[in-house]
């Protein structure tokens, strides 16, 4: 072989390899998506209450992080941290509450979550802005923001949509259920009024066809962290104290000198106490858990 020949072989060797390597370095796992163990997929979500509904449809294909997940955490007060900004960072879903309720989450998602599918509940729900925004104890809310996860999730894993329609499909059934017993509150006992701490459970009271008694200035303070009127006060009082509620339906996450001394009087006037949450308390192994056991003790209260 000449000098010549041997040169143009060896050459053609060495380009093949440095395209070989260049190649595969274009491939390497530094450039790739990262994925979850087990090939999970990425979900964040504000609440557990949220992420409870994800893992209802996505079962075990999801890995689920719930920013708030303590019932002593005050989703308007709440300031993320590095570890949820990384977090959503690398999240294929993000789904929230929206409405006004948790905007530290509103905030993460347009510097941290670009790139995530996004799930606005309140948005969902396709109630106006301004009205309650504890849309995850409407029923019906919660039924279509389990659908949306179907969807989504389906969207970033064609391969597993047919997984997530069906457990989607079998979580609305549970929920059809609890409407009907909900409503068969209302039913047995038709006209009954409660007083409330704070909405958080309004939605849920309408179904059931009962109404919320509570003096509007006296609700509107205790949710804005206030101090209710005097005049506002006496008069939620004294329809405990009277008898001309059927129940206190208490929010056990806002505990203030008032709501505690409403919640004196209604023992003392034999008024039964129901007690609601805004997030999935420890013992509880899902939403349909939780909010079964919320809708007994309704039930329970006013069907006596």
């Amino acid at each position: 072989m000449s000098p010549r020949l041997a040169w143009s072989v060896a050459g053609a060797a060495t380009l093949a390899l440095a395209l070989a390597v260049a190649v595969a370095g274009c491939g390497s796992p530094s450039n790739a998506e990262p994925q979850q163990p087990g090939g999970k997929i990425a979900v964040v979500t504000s609440t557990n209450v949220w992420g409870s509904v994800v893992r209802a449809v996505g079962g075990d294909q999801v890995d689920v992080k719930a920013i708030l997940s303590d019932p002593a955490a005050d989703p308007h007060s709440y300031q993320s941290s590095a570890t949820d900004a990384t977090a959503l960072k690398n999240a294929k879903l993000a789904v929230y509450n929206g409405g006004g309720y948790d905007d530290f989450f509103t905030q993460l998602a347009g510097e941290s979550g670009q790139d995530a599918r996004k799930i606005v509940t309140f948005d969902v729900s396709g109630k106006p802005q301004g009205t309650n925004e504890h849309v995850w104890y409407d029923l019906p809310t919660v039924k279509k923001v389990a659908g949306k996860v179907a969807e989504e999730l389906g969207a970033i894993a064609p391969d597993r949509k047919d997984t997530f329609l069906a457990n989607a499909k079998t979580f609305d059934g549970r929920i059809d259920e609890l409407v009907a017993r909900t409503e068969q509150i209302g039913k047995a006992k038709p006209g009954q009024k409660v007083v409330v701490t704070e909405p958080v459970a309004d939605y849920l009271l309408q179904t059931a066809g009962v109404q919320d008694a509570t003096p509007e200035e006296f609700s509107e303070a205790i949710e804005e962290e206030t101090d209710p009127p005097a005049a506002a006060i006496a008069a939620t009082s004294d329809l405990v104290r009277t008898k001309q509620v059927a129940a206190l339906v208490n929010n056990e996450q806002t505990e203030t000198p008032v709501t505690n001394q409403l919640d004196d009087t209604a023992k003392s006037a034999g008024v039964p106490i129901v007690q609601v949450t805004e997030t999935l308390p420890e013992g509880v192994t899902g939403y349909l858990d939780w909010m079964t056991k919320q809708v007994d003790a309704l039930s329970g209260a006013l069907t006596k």
